[in-house]
């Protein structure tokens, strides 16, 4: 799965995810209670604000909302400039307005955490900076320069200096803080969210391929019998056309192109996958089909079968399921990309369950990350070792994440660690054997003890492709 799959849903683009309708309706909110606010304090108080100046505050709010409602459509998504200026403005409309009503002496200054909250959601990193470094100074400034309120009896309203002081390093605090956790939190989201769409593509193209293969098997089983037919056909006339040597030729061209097909729809058939008598298979003939594109990449990789003690000796048959195959395929290739030179994958079970094991003789799972193995996106990885074992590719834990999440989708359990077998020692000075990553099903999961492992496969089924 390549990066480039994903352009679409780069941080750089976040702001075109925010419709202008969703901004205006917030604004709108705003409004409302701002001129709330200022009625509620010159009216039932009696404060004494300079009113007219902060109804026409209020008012440039009115006339940004009403023009940008006429002048874009309402489907309107706004691009990463147009929404720094959007939020620049709520800022700045904002702290002009608290200027007008006592500054930091104005419990309503709290809002200004609200526009530097949703830029870090929607912005790129470097206009968030920008845009936060505005709403700081605008604090500093109102902080110092603002206009008093006064009360009914004309005594000035103000906060003791110290509780002043307080208030501002609060507000400072609280929108580097919510910034920095609306961000984390949005761009953890974000890299869930595209990880998860990237393991909705692997799995369907595995589906795909899976699909093709049962049109293809099909197609080899049906075609199979005419195909006999016309070679036992064939035969019998040329053992009659002796005698006419220009008719015996054309017989002799029948057969042969007769064993051409059988032998194309044999060679197109055998990795079908959809034939009902491939629809479940022995437990070790779905690990290898799943290794198998890994087999050649000058590393060992050893299978070996271990039952469990005192359990069944015979082998599980379990579903071929495309996320099965695709997740210990995931699995594989990050052994074979990381191990030194051997990799094994060990298959056991018992009468419950059915485990395996694939582990490699690298230099283990760094133990920075070793807690956090399947989250999409894990960077912190060793680039130098890792771009010259891994080259194509980018090693930010994708791979592992969708073979982690199609594993649990087939009701698996997967534990990762490192082994201390080989006392190698890692990158990080602690001893490693390379990394282990165990994989365990409950036999009813995989379909081992199911009736549809065992019932009679019966005719084949009509096949359609979407």
């Amino acid at each position: 799965m390549q990066s480039s799959e994903f352009e679409m849903f780069t941080e750089q683009q976040r702001s075109n995810w925010v419709r202008l309708r969703t901004l205006v309706m917030l604004r709108w909110f705003a409004i409302i209670g701002q001129a709330t606010a200022i009625i509620v304090a010159t009216r039932v108080y009696g404060l004494q604000i300079e009113a007219g100046f902060a109804a026409l505050t209020i008012t440039a709010a009115v006339a940004a909302n009403l023009i940008s409602m006429n002048v874009y459509p309402e489907n309107k998504r706004l691009s990463e400039t147009q929404a720094t200026l959007w939020l620049i403005f709520d800022i700045a409309q904002l702290s002009l307005l608290l200027f007008l009503t006592g500054g930091l002496n104005n419990p309503f200054a709290m809002l200004l955490l609200a526009p530097v909250t949703i830029a870090a959601t929607v912005l790129h990193l470097a206009n968030t900076i920008v845009l936060g470094s505005i709403a700081i100074a605008l604090t500093t400034l109102i902080s110092v320069y603002n206009l008093p309120i006064v009360d009914a009896g004309g005594n000035t309203l103000a906060l003791p200096a110290l509780f002043q002081f307080g208030f501002w390093v609060a507000l400072l605090i609280g929108l580097v803080f919510l910034a920095l956790y609306a961000r984390q939190v949005t761009t953890e989201m974000h890299a869930m969210g595209e990880a998860l769409v990237a393991t909705q593509l692997a799995l369907s193209r595995e589906q795909k391929l899976t699909d093709l293969g049962g049109v293809v098997a099909a197609a080899a089983h049906e075609l199979g019998t005419p195909l006999a037919t016309i070679k036992l056909v064939s035969s019998e006339l040329l053992e009659e056309l002796d005698d006419r040597p220009d008719l015996l030729e054309d017989a002799e061209l029948i057969r042969e192109q007769a064993d051409r097909c059988s032998v194309i729809l044999h060679s197109m058939g055998r990795a079908g996958k959809d034939d009902l008598m491939l629809r479940q298979a022995p437990f070790e003939t779905v690990v290898r089909e799943a290794a198998e594109p890994h087999l050649n990449r000058g590393k060992a990789v050893k299978f070996i079968l271990v039952p469990a003690a005192g359990g069944p000796r015979l082998q599980p048959s379990i579903l071929r399921r495309p996320e099965i195959i695709h997740g210990v395929r995931n699995l594989i290739q990050n052994a074979v990309d990381f191990a030194r030179s051997e990799v094994t994958v060990a298959m056991a079970w018992t009468a419950d369950t059915i485990e395996l094991r694939i582990s490699d003789d690298g230099r283990g799972f760094p133990q920075s990350v070793l807690g956090r193995i399947g989250d999409p996106y894990v960077r912190r990885r060793r680039f130098s070792e890792d771009g010259a074992k891994r080259p194509g590719y980018e090693g930010m834990g994708l791979g592992l994440f969708i073979a982690k999440t199609l594993l649990e989708r087939s009701g698996a359990q997967l534990r990762f660690t490192n082994s201390r077998r080989h006392g190698h020692a890692s990158w990080s000075g602690q001893a490693t054997g390379g990394a282990v990553v165990d994989v365990v099903w409950s036999r009813d999961a995989v379909g081992a003890d199911s009736d549809h492992a065992t019932a009679p496969l019966g005719e084949n089924q009509r096949f359609s492709v979407q």
